[in-house]
Formats: structure tokens, sequence, C-alpha cells
């Protein structure tokens, strides 16, 4: 049987810090609420009977039994519950003073932010510097000074690495009275091993959970002490990753940054309907392009592979299609739209459609206009300079101060979506 040598493991002291109901406890503290016991959501399209719940406050939790993608005609009624759009440009500013806050207490190379709401800070080299005697002692110190600035409560796992420092979080930590719970090797067998249920285990999704069943293993228990081997034969690397993770180990290093093999860029939107006439799906789909192109032109670089999904309403029988193409380099908008309708024109078989996405791989950074020598190449350079042209325009008034008559038409989304943050509004909707 493999086992593994705690001694011989790196040993941290990792705290990972997470804003308590971070959406919802940001407007309850705008509003002058307490963010514990406010009844608070925050729904997006609260104006539609399918709004959904982006985050809900620990009172709505409970009372109520609101989850953070409750539809809005599953809230049961109650007087005291307030409804409140997003702001996504609000919630980014927080999570930036929040983190200056961690940035008081360790160097960047010693902060590594995960999300939005949570971040993992090594502390060891913090603590003689702060006077502080336990990992422990820096965490109430840290949870305190970002109560005192921001009025929000953040929930602290401890650990001697990422993976342990994360579970003792998601676990324990939300269901304490101090919001704190530490979790080190020595605690593997009383704390990981007692997780029933696979799913709770940063790492496995259901899917994965899934496999595992379908070999026998329905515990974390089980996973720590099935067969390493086999484990490795039908999962590979993850498999043994997974039989790892039971044992409470984690080997990556929070100073080591994670760079991708091939970086891309794109953007996908679910439409607010489905869509069942051809010309508006093309509508959407220029737009996207258009949009997507901006973004690598801002970054100087040129795609050599365009890819388009297209994800079919749930009342048609076939999920959709995902194809990519590849293409000379270019970053010209008026060429990445048309490869973008090819792929769509070659695979749409007329299906409604309500998911749309666009991305560009293959890239190469240059500021020099790629010609094709068989178009006139002074037509090339003035379009290229109206791409940039117009992304200046936008970049200094806006993205509406220029846009396509088309996307004044009727199934246009680009307009809208320009005022979005992440997707969600991110203005200064309800606030006074």
């Amino acid at each position: 049987m493999v086992m593994f040598d705690y001694s011989s493991e790196r040993s941290d002291d990792i705290l990972c810090i997470d804003v308590k109901s971070f959406f919802a406890s940001v407007e309850c503290v705008d509003r002058g609420y307490h963010p514990l016991r406010a009844l608070l959501v925050v729904m997006s399209n609260a104006e539609n009977d399918g709004g959904i719940v982006l985050a809900a406050s620990p009172k709505s939790k409970e009372i109520l039994g609101i989850n953070n993608v409750t539809r809005k005609y599953d809230i049961p009624p109650h007087p005291d519950l307030i409804v409140v759009p997003p702001r996504m440009t609000r919630y980014i500013e927080k999570n930036n003073e929040i983190n200056q806050i961690y940035r008081h207490f360790v160097s960047d190379e010693d902060l590594y932010i995960y999300s939005i709401d949570e971040s993992f800070l090594s502390i060891r080299p913090s603590l003689a510097l702060f006077k502080q005697k336990t990992a422990y002692d820096m965490a109430r110190t840290i949870q305190k000074q970002v109560y005192q600035q921001t009025g929000l409560y953040v929930t602290i796992g401890i650990g001697d690495n990422m993976l342990l420092a994360k579970l003792a979080l998601d676990i324990e930590a939300k269901h304490n009275r101090d919001f704190i719970a530490e979790w080190r090797y020595q605690d593997v067998p009383n704390k990981i091993w007692k997780i029933n249920d696979l799913s709770d285990m940063w790492g496995i999704g259901s899917r994965t959970a899934l496999k595992l069943n379908k070999m026998g293993i329905q515990t974390v228990y089980d996973l720590a002490h099935s067969d390493f081997y086999q484990l490795k034969e039908k999962m590979g690397i993850i498999g043994e990753q997974l039989f790892a993770n039971a044992w409470g180990i984690d080997r990556s290093n929070i100073r080591e940054r994670y760079k991708p093999l091939e970086k891309s860029y794109g953007n996908s939107q679910i439409l607010p309907k489905d869509y069942l006439y051809r010309h508006e799906i093309k509508l959407v789909i220029r737009e996207m392009a258009e949009q997507v192109a901006a973004r690598i032109r801002r970054r100087h670089c040129q795609t050599g592979c365009v890819s388009l999904y297209v994800g079919y309403s749930k009342y048609e029988t076939a999920e959709g299609f995902s194809r990519q193409l590849k293409i000379p380099p270019t970053s010209h908008s008026k060429k990445l739209v048309a490869y973008c309708l090819e792929l769509f024109d070659n695979y749409y078989g007329g299906q409604a459609v309500r998911r749309i996405g666009i991305s560009y791989s293959k890239l190469s950074y240059s500021s020099d206009i790629q010609l094709d020598l068989f178009e006139d190449p002074e037509k090339q350079i003035a379009e290229e300079q109206l791409d940039y042209l117009v992304d200046k325009i936008r970049e200094k008034y806006g993205f509406q101060s220029l846009v396509h008559a088309s996307s004044l038409l009727d199934g246009a989304t680009a307009i809208h979506r320009s005022s979005l943050v992440g997707g969600h509004a991110g203005g200064m909707e309800g606030i006074q």
C-alpha cells in the first residue's frame, strides 16, 4: 500500500481567506445593515420570474433556504427580504481594498488571489515581523483588520499547504464560532478521512465522484485506502493527484505561478431568449467576434485559430457544436468576423440557439501588419488603421460612443453587454 511520509513534505503556514457571502455582505454594509443579520439577496434580472440569486446573506440562507443559484420563483415570500441588483464594479473595488489589507501582512509573492472573494496567504515569513506567536494569532489579526476597515467578516482556513487550508475553510471554518479552522498533517485521519461526500473534496466534481463511485470508492477514506496503481491506470495523473490529496498532500508552491502553455482570448454569453432566426444569431456572432478582436489588438497580438461554440436551446434534442478553424495570423475585425460566420454557416442546422462562445488562440505577438498577397496592401493597411481608430475612440469615450447600426436591431446584445461587468450589472443601481 502506498503511504506518505509527512516529515519529508513541505510544511508551511498557509491561510485560505474567504469573505463571507461577499456580494451580499458588501450590499448590506453599503446600506447600513449588519451582514450577518440582514435578509438580503443579490439577484440578477430580478425583473423576470427567472431571475437568479448571485449571493445570499447568511440569514437568507438560514431562514429562507436560499442558495446562490436559487431562481426568483423559488424564493419564499418574506416581508423583511431585501432584493438588490448586482454591482460588479463595486465588488471589484472591495476585492482590491481587501487584498491591499492582506498586502500589509505579506509580500506579493506570498499572496495568491484565487477568486474575487478568496485569497491564499503564506504567513510564516511574517509571523516574527508582526510579533505573532502562531498562525492562528495572525489569522485573528487579519480577520479583525478586515472587519475594522470594511465592516466585512472573513472566514479563514489554516493548513500546512494550500489544500489543507482550503479544506479547513470549506468544511469547518464556516461553521465555527470564530470563523477559523486549522488542519495539519496530523489531522488528516480525523478531518479529511471523515469527509463522506466525495464532491465536498476540493478538486472533485460530480462527474469525477461518479467515476470514483463506479470503482467502489464512496468516501475520501475509501479513496485514501484504494489501490493506487489501479487508480493511476484508470485515471492517469488525475488519479495520482486525487490519491495524494486524500492524504492531505499538495506540493504546489504559492510563489510559483502557473503559466499556461498557450493563451487564448474569448467571450461567451447566454442569450436572453432562444434565438430562432439565422440573421439574429449571426448578428450576435459578428458583435462578439469584433469585441474579442479588439481585445487581442489591445495586447498587440494576432490569432492563427478561431473557435466558435453554439449551444442550442434546452428544447432541442442536440446540444450544439464547437468547431475551430486555422487561419493566417490576423487581428483584423472584418476578417475574423468572416471566419466565425464561415464556421457558423458550415455547421449550423437551423436549431434554436441559447449560448454562443468565441475564442482566438495560436497567438503571435507583434505590432506589424500581416498583409495578404492577394489583396490590395493599401486597402489592408487602411482597414487595420480603422480598427485601431475605433478601438481608441471606444477606449476613451466608451463602447457605446461608436457602434454599428446593426447593433441597434432586435436581437443585438453588444450595447447592453457593454455596461456589464463579468456578465452582470456593474453600476450603482439601488444606492441613493
